[in-house]
């Protein structure tokens, strides 16, 4: 994917603080964790967004959606983006496009940086920057297209194609949630979940979005006759077993977040992609460990981009004060 230098960003002088104010040997021990784990989300290959400006502003969304709780859990994201990437690698045509146009073997953490920048922005972003990133995806989508191994014609801004890529990562992000962060979530509050995000699938060309659990459901089944697993998913998944570590401990972090990212994918796509064996273990031994690092998680992330956003959309706007005028 193409480098997002065209996006607004805030100014120079706003500093990076995702643990908020330092202070005392606590604040800098909480400081120094979130700052590495952002650098998982937020570093080279992707921009920086102001998410706290302008004052009052609720973005596409507002701090009341769903969709702010769902993708406002570091952890439960990270592991959601894991099993959405290795979940869409099933379908051949998307896995054509990412194979083609995409630097994702060269550079996964940039790739990785990039989309976790547009969930981000089109979620807590203000109006502004969430436009903008959609009107960029938008563009890049005309620039992807090809021919798949099987002779087959594909397009990014193929609508059907959309709403799989969309499926797959929205699906991944609840079920997620629902495992490390919030369980009794409602099944009400799920389907207004799956409702909010159509948005973002249909302002980028999707058609047909699925709304609500069942919806989802029944695209999955639907979906599973089309999909298959070949030399070049397993590429994705080589891949993602060995992300970079860009800072010390990262390696045993990423590979818990693999092997969390499997777990949570359906029982006949973890089949598909050879992962049927020991799937009980993994997930008797994996979810404890991930439930640990994701308490360390929230008490490092003090400030977010979601708490960031939401002191802004709950901020009272300025309001210009003009000098009446002398002219009868």
């Amino acid at each position: 994917m193409a480098s997002h230098d065209d996006l607004p960003t805030p100014p120079p002088t706003t500093p990076l603080r995702p643990a908020g104010q330092v202070k005392g040997v606590s604040g800098h021990l909480r400081h120094a964790i979130a700052m590495r784990l952002v650098s998982l989300t937020s570093g080279p290959g992707a921009p920086r967004l102001n998410y706290d400006t302008p004052d009052g502003d609720p973005g596409l969304f507002g701090p009341d959606a769903a969709c702010w709780q769902v993708h406002g859990d570091f952890t439960s994201m990270m592991i959601g983006g894991v099993s959405a990437l290795l979940l869409q690698s099933l379908h051949p045509l998307a896995m054509a496009g990412v194979w083609d146009h995409s630097t994702f073997r060269q550079d996964v953490m940039g790739r990785l940086r990039r989309t976790a920048t547009f969930i981000g922005g089109t979620t807590f972003g203000n109006t502004a920057d969430a436009e903008a990133l959609l009107a960029r995806v938008r563009r890049i989508h005309l620039q992807v297209t090809g021919t798949a191994p099987d002779g087959r014609h594909y397009a990014a801004y193929d609508p059907d194609l959309l709403t799989w890529v969309h499926v797959a990562e929205t699906s991944s992000f609840l079920r997620s949630y629902l495992v490390y962060k919030h369980p009794a979530f409602s099944r009400s509050d799920q389907d207004r979940y799956y409702a909010e995000v159509s948005r973002i699938a249909i302002a980028l060309g999707a058609r047909d979005v699925p709304t609500s659990v069942a919806q989802i459901d029944d695209y999955l089944a639907a979906m599973r006759p089309v999909l298959s697993a070949s030399e070049r998913t397993e590429e994705v998944v080589r891949v993602l077993r060995n992300l970079p570590a860009p800072f010390a401990g990262a390696r045993v972090f990423s590979g818990l977040l693999f092997r969390a990212g499997i777990d949570l994918l359906p029982d006949w796509s973890q089949a598909m992609l050879g992962f049927a064996d020991r799937a009980n273990i993994r997930r008797l031994t994996v979810r404890p460990a991930v439930r640990h690092m994701a308490q360390v998680a929230r008490w490092s992330m003090r400030n977010s981009v979601a708490h960031r956003a939401r002191r802004r959309a709950l901020a009272t706007p300025a309001v210009a004060v003009t000098e009446p005028s002398l002219e009868r």
